[in-house]
């Protein structure tokens, strides 16, 4: 990892360690054709997250496929605080940034859940003014414990707002399409090519057992994001994510042959991506803003 950054539209793919609002106001404007930001929910307590393996052992206590026995092993912990004293003096300033660098044709997408997203909505319709609201997206999905106390939480809102609504980019042919729910209603042409999602969002979480997990806390689907990169970017563009967490905006935006900058503050972020990326040729710098 670099001391220092500095960004430029030549720049390659980059990771940055540090406080997001100093270095957010270190870029230029209009910058970025995507911004796409996954910040902390402010649920109020720690986030913390174990990795976990079963590996075949003589001495093990779990008895698997064709009677072997297995012991489970306990591998990294990541965790971070997820609790602000006064949230919105928090991400106010950061969402004011990001009005800032979108470029004219850019969209946002801010993710968050029941907890703080009517306020949000509030904000965003004051700074990006509410003709820039372009959508509420839902994304549902079906797992985890459930309440027998109320109707058990199980979706997240995205909302999606343009920096200027006579130009802003939006590629529907682009977006990966889902099937009918009732194939039977339409025609066989149709079946083939499936339907083009709407504002819900049926899709899983990464599953805790899958290739995709990373161990990180709340990681996201690359799905999501390769749905959102997709509509709202052109290859070659640039999208940022300045709550970077396990790196799914970097992930996606590989696959897409976007270019991204990614920003945060926790050290066990960085590492996370550090083992994401170790493939692809990604910078990492550590950034001495506001030290």
């Amino acid at each position: 990892m670099t001391k220092g950054f500095s960004w430029a539209p030549e720049s390659p793919n980059t990771v940055v360690h540090g406080d997001n609002l100093p270095i957010l106001r270190s870029l230029p404007d209009a910058s970025f054709q995507l911004i796409y930001i996954d910040p902390p929910f402010n649920t109020g307590r720690k986030q913390l997250r174990q990795n976990t393996k079963s590996v075949r052992s003589s001495t093990g206590t779990r008895i698997g496929y064709k009677g072997q026995t297995y012991e489970t092993v306990r591998g990294l912990v990541t965790s971070y605080d997820d609790a602000f004293e006064d949230y919105w003096e928090f991400l106010e300033p950061r969402l004011e940034e990001a009005w800032r660098l979108l470029a004219d044709t850019g969209t946002l997408y801010l993710h968050l859940d029941y907890r703080e997203v009517h306020y949000a909505k509030v904000l965003l319709d004051a700074l990006f003014g509410r003709e820039c609201f372009l959508n509420e997206i839902i994304w549902a999905y079906d797992y985890g414990a459930r309440t027998k106390s109320r109707w058990p939480s199980k979706h997240d809102t995205i909302l999606v707002y343009v920096k200027d609504p006579r130009q802003y980019h939006f590629d529907s042919e682009e977006v990966d399409r889902e099937p009918y729910m009732a194939p039977g209603l339409v025609t066989p042409e149709k079946v083939a090519r499936g339907k083009l999602p709407t504002d819900v969002w049926w899709h899983t979480i990464v599953s805790p057992n899958g290739r995709e997990k990373t161990g990180y806390p709340t990681q996201k689907p690359v799905g999501i994001l390769r749905r959102i990169i997709a509509a709202s970017s052109r290859p070659g563009d640039w999208v940022l994510d300045f709550f970077g967490g396990s790196g799914t905006t970097g992930a996606a935006a590989l696959q897409l042959e976007r270019r991204f900058l990614l920003i945060d503050q926790n050290p066990e972020a960085i590492a996370t991506m550090q083992r994401r990326f170790a493939e692809d040729d990604v910078a990492f710098a550590e950034s001495e803003i506001g030290h």
